[in-house]
């Protein structure tokens, strides 16, 4: 891959800018030009003058800063520590106090047993007594009570109401021709993917805005292809569940 460097200097030299001329337009030293131009980045007081110094020139050249910027990040950007660690899952599980069923009672002695058996006898000849007509009347007869017992009504299963409809969502894809910036958020802010892609890549959700480094990509809303003028700039769109795409300026696009 060419190094940036030599990318702002060809671009500055096909345009047939001489230093002295960026730095009036950029307000930016001839030095720290330079330095970009040379890749020696350690010219430069830091980082944050690193990334805002190369934008600002590329942006004046009509290169992609957003590419650019991500690929000194992945290059010279030195890296800290990961922020987040996975933790790890408790040794063991604690018992459920509820489970397990409850605790035995105690034993039954002889006496106890002889007294159950006495009333379980004593029940049966109740139910037996009970059973034979014991106040003079006659139980009637099986086929009686099936001629006196009143029909029996079929019970339909009550219907279940339709399940409400569920809010449309957007399909997004970017299909870029080139290595392409791409910055997706939610509509309010919170980021959904940063960063830059050489192969098709697809989002989901309510609504998505979209900052694209590059107009030669294919934008995909819901199977379709979004049709947008070819800028040497990026682009902004921003799309909703109801299908309407819309342009975004660039201070309202994200990660801008």
């Amino acid at each position: 891959m060419q190094a940036i460097g030599e990318r702002l200097r060809e671009a500055r030299m096909r345009q047939g800018l001489d230093i002295s001329e960026v730095e009036v337009s950029t307000k930016i030293r001839a030095k720290y030009l330079r330095a970009l131009e040379n890749d020696d980045f350690s010219m430069l007081p830091g980082n944050a003058y690193v990334k805002s110094f190369l934008r600002t020139y590329a942006e004046q050249l009509g290169l992609d800063a957003h590419l650019l910027v991500e690929e000194y990040r992945a290059q010279h950007e030195p890296r800290g520590p990961d922020e987040f660690q996975v933790m790890a899952p408790p040794a063991g599980r604690i018992p459920d106090r509820r489970g397990g069923g409850g605790a035995m009672g105690p034993p039954i002695g002889p006496g106890g047993a002889i007294l159950l058996g006495v009333l379980a006898v004593l029940v049966i000849f109740a139910v037996i007594g009970l059973a034979s007509g014991g106040g003079g009347k006659k139980a009637p007869s099986p086929s009686k009570q099936a001629r006196k017992a009143p029909p029996r009504k079929h019970r339909h299963a009550a219907k279940k109401p339709a399940p409400a409809p569920t809010q449309q969502s957007v399909r997004l894809k970017v299909v870029p021709t080139e290595t392409t910036y791409v910055c997706v958020d939610n509509g309010s802010g919170t980021k959904v993917f940063e960063g830059t892609i050489s192969k098709p890549q697809s989002f989901r959700g309510k609504r998505l805005r979209l900052n694209l480094g590059r107009s030669s990509a294919g934008v995909y809303v819901n199977g379709k292809r979004v049709a947008f003028a070819p800028s040497a700039n990026s682009v902004g769109l921003s799309f909703s569940s109801s299908g309407r795409t819309t342009p975004l300026p660039v201070g309202q696009r994200p990660c801008a």
